[in-house]
């Protein structure tokens, strides 16, 4: 190979580059599907509510519909323990179904199966705004254990607490549009054809908004600085005292022989 041939120092820094900035941003792909589920996870927070809807859709029957709704919930939950993966997000959608069974039986409306769910939904959107400007973005809260940097991010990495910020502003101004838009149709949904048509809204507007903010939290923390292992600096830490006080034994058996 001639001088011409070899790359230059900017061309192996520019690889180098686009090396990290892939592996980063698959690293961030990895950790945004370990936190918030999946396809898996996506799936299993959908298949209650749209089992709920279809049954009541064909025979107005609350109590089957809710009864199937929970029922189907548990299942999938059994298949996670059979399976030894996480139940987290399978026991998060059992608790969800159960309490909107609780909201429907007491009240008799089918629209009730959805408000906890509603009300959950406006919760965390207003977390997400107020922690963002209470300088704790809560993206970050959830994402640091993942990224193995924990809060390192709010003191030492300013470009990722940025991030985070963006983030967890995307998550709350998304979320509170979609409550802007189920609420009045709840309210409005008086009759069991209405209460219907609302619940297939509620099944449409559960993936698209979910897949935009995790989509823009990928975009912000594939452009921010990579994380800070705090484990690994630990790790470091524990083994160099180990080494110190190794060391400082050592010497003392030379002193004393």
């Amino acid at each position: 190979m001639t001088s011409l041939d070899k790359p230059t120092d900017r061309e192996q820094e520019a690889d180098r580059t686009v090396d990290g900035s892939t592996a980063a941003k698959a690293v961030t792909e990895a950790a945004l599907f370990e936190a918030f589920g999946g396809v898996r996870g996506m799936v299993e927070t959908v298949v209650p509510g749209l089992l709920f809807v279809t049954i009541f859709t064909i025979n107005k029957d609350l109590h089957m519909s809710a009864i199937a709704a929970l029922a189907v919930s548990l299942v999938l939950v059994v298949v996670r323990l059979v399976m030894k993966d996480t139940v987290k997000h399978a026991f998060s959608g059992v608790f969800g179904v159960a309490f909107g069974v609780v909201f429907a039986m007491m009240t008799g409306s089918a629209k009730a199966f959805y408000l906890p769910g509603m009300l959950y939904t406006l919760g965390l959107a207003l977390a997400y705004i107020v922690t963002t400007l209470c300088g704790v973005p809560l993206i970050g809260l959830i994402l640091g254990p993942v990224f193995k940097e924990n809060l390192s991010w709010r003191t030492r990495n300013p470009g990722r607490k940025k991030a985070y910020s963006k983030a967890s502003w995307a998550w709350g101004l998304i979320l509170l549009a979609k409550c802007a838009i189920l609420f009045p149709l709840y309210f409005w949904a008086d009759t069991d054809a209405a209460s219907t048509q609302f619940g297939w809204v509620l099944i449409a507007l559960k993936i698209p908004p979910f897949l935009l903010a995790v989509w823009l939290t990928w975009v912000f923390l594939a452009k921010a600085p990579a994380p800070i292992d705090v484990f690994a600096e630990m790790e470091a830490a524990e083994k160099a005292e180990a080494a110190r006080v190794e060391g400082g034994g050592t010497a003392r058996h030379r002193r004393e022989a």
